[in-house]
C-alpha cells in the first residue's frame, strides 16, 4: 500500500532518463515508502514518460515533471530542487530510477536527515557480486581523491546517488557553478557541500546491478564519463588548494566537536 501521509519538508526526487521497465517498479516501491515522490523525466524517449504520467494521474502522492530534452542528471535534480524550494520543502532524497537503490531504506534516511537537518545523509554502498569490477576500481580511485579534497571529512562514498540533501545549500551551490550537471553531479555536490560545512552522515545501503535480461539499463560510458570525472577532480583539487587555509581550521573544529 502506498505511503499516504505526506511530508511537508522531505520528498523523494528521482531523475530519470530512458530507464527501461525498472522505473515502474522503482516508483511504486518509492511510493510504498514515502509521500511525496517526484520524478523528473530528463528527455526520455523509451516510452517511460507516458507510463509515469499515467501512474501520476492515479496517485496524488506522485508528481512527474517532464523536461523537453536530455540535460543530464544534475540538471534534472536542479529542476526538482527549484520546484521543491518554491513549495517550501527543505530536503530531497535522490535515488536512481533503474531499481539499483533500496526504496525500503527511504524512511531510515529521512529519519536521519530529520535528526540532523544541517547534514547530508549519504548512502554507503554494499555491492552485490554483479557489480562490474572496473566500475568498483574507478569508484575507489574517485573516493580516494574525494577524501583528499575534503581532508578526510567522512564522505564514505562519492558516487552513490542514494542520499538526502538539504535543498537550500545545494541549490545555492548549483546556481553558483555551471558544473555538476551530468555524471559529475554526485561527487562534486558532496565535496562542495562539505567545503561549505554541510557534514556527511553515512548509512550502509545495498546496491544492485541488473543484467540486461533482468531489465537493467546503464548509460555509463567508460571513456566519456571517466574523462568527465578526471576533469572534475582536477577542478576540485585546485579548489581544495585555494581553500586549504580555511578548510584546515574547519576540519579541526569538526574533529573536536565529534
Amino acid at each position: 500500500m502506498p505511503h499516504t501521509s505526506p511530508s511537508s519538508t522531505h520528498l523523494v526526487l528521482i531523475p530519470s532518463y530512458n530507464p527501461g521497465v525498472k522505473v515502474d517498479e522503482t516508483v511504486r516501491n518509492a511510493r510504498a515508502n514515502w509521500n511525496p515522490v517526484w520524478v523528473v523525466v530528463d528527455g526520455s524517449t523509451d516510452g517511460s514518460t507516458e507510463r509515469l504520467l499515467s501512474m501520476a494521474k492515479q496517485d496524488p502522492g506522485l508528481r512527474v515533471i517532464v523536461l523537453p530534452h536530455n540535460q543530464g542528471k544534475g540538471s534534472a535534480v536542479l529542476t526538482g530542487l527549484d520546484e521543491a524550494a518554491r513549495l517550501g520543502f527543505t530536503h530531497v532524497l535522490t535515488m536512481d530510477s533503474d531499481g539499483q537503490h533500496p526504496a525500503d531504506l527511504i524512511g531510515e534516511f529521512m529519519a536521519a536527515s530529520r535528526a540532523q537537518p544541517g547534514a547530508m545523509v549519504l548512502g554507503l554502498p554494499k555491492f552485490d557480486d554483479k557489480a562490474p569490477l572496473i566500475r568498483v576500481y574507478w569508484r575507489r580511485l574517485s573516493n580516494g581523491m574525494v577524501h583528499l579534497e575534503t581532508l578526510w571529512s567522512g564522505i564514505g562514498d562519492s558516487l552513490y546517488g542514494f542520499r538526502v540533501y538539504p535543498v537550500a545549500p545545494l541549490r545555492t551551490l548549483m546556481r553558483r557553478h555551471t558544473w555538476m550537471r551530468r555524471f559529475d553531479f554526485d561527487p562534486e555536490a558532496a565535496v562542495r557541500l562539505c567545503w561549505e560545512g554541510v557534514w556527511p552522515v553515512n548509512i550502509t545501503s545495498p546496491v544492485r546491478y541488473f543484467r540486461a535480461d533482468e531489465g537493467g539499463v546503464s548509460h555509463f560510458n567508460y571513456v566519456r564519463d571517466n574523462l568527465l570525472l578526471a576533469w572534475m577532480h582536477l577542478r576540485l583539487f585546485c579548489g581544495f588548494l585555494l581553500r586549504l587555509p580555511r578548510l584546515l581550521p574547519l576540519r579541526l573544529s569538526q574533529r573536536r566537536s565529534s
